[in-house]
């Protein structure tokens, strides 16, 4: 079977595609908590069709970005002193995956009940969602801004074997 090419950074595509999905579902999930807590602070029963829906495609949008996240991790030429950031961020990710998932089937029970409320019991796990996206994107900044995977003179330092 044939290999493509891998370009300066690693990768057989120009950029990374994982960092442009991943910000995606961050953004829907950040938002969709937001519209949560704010239809339940003014009782605007449409923000939670708002929130609803931005779940709805993150819980797709997540397995896309996963499954870049794990086609680029495996591209990338993990040093020693990245794999345990890089580890932890990929079982994360999974992670996340599910819980997304779950909250968002928890979601689609409680609009289906009553669309003109929310339970704080629900607001206190988007919380909790929310909290593990912050490690997460912490996480992921780690390996971009400290350790440099996919970033050309990190892989270049690690082809002349500069990092091992």
């Amino acid at each position: 079977m044939p290999t493509l090419p891998l370009n300066k950074a690693n990768l057989p595509y120009p950029d990374p595609i994982h960092p442009i999905v991943v910000h995606f579902v961050i953004a829907m999930v950040f938002f969709a908590f937001l519209c949560d807590v704010i239809g339940y602070f003014t009782r605007n029963h449409r923000l939670f069709e708002v929130s609803f829906w931005n779940m709805f495609v993150a819980s797709t949008a997540i397995f896309v970005a996963v499954i870049f996240g794990e086609v680029e991790a495996g591209l990338a030429q993990a040093y020693e002193a990245a794999k345990p950031v890089l580890n932890e961020h990929t079982m994360t990710g999974w992670s996340l995956s599910a819980i997304v998932v779950a909250i968002t089937a928890w979601r689609f029970v409680i609009r289906n009940r009553d669309p003109l409320k929310i339970p704080t019991a629900y607001l206190g796990a988007a919380m909790f969602l929310i909290c593990l996206v912050s490690f997460q994107i912490y996480l992921g900044t780690q390996l971009v801004w400290e350790y440099g995977l996919h970033v050309e003179p990190v892989e270049e330092a690690i082809n002349k074997g500069v990092l091992k």
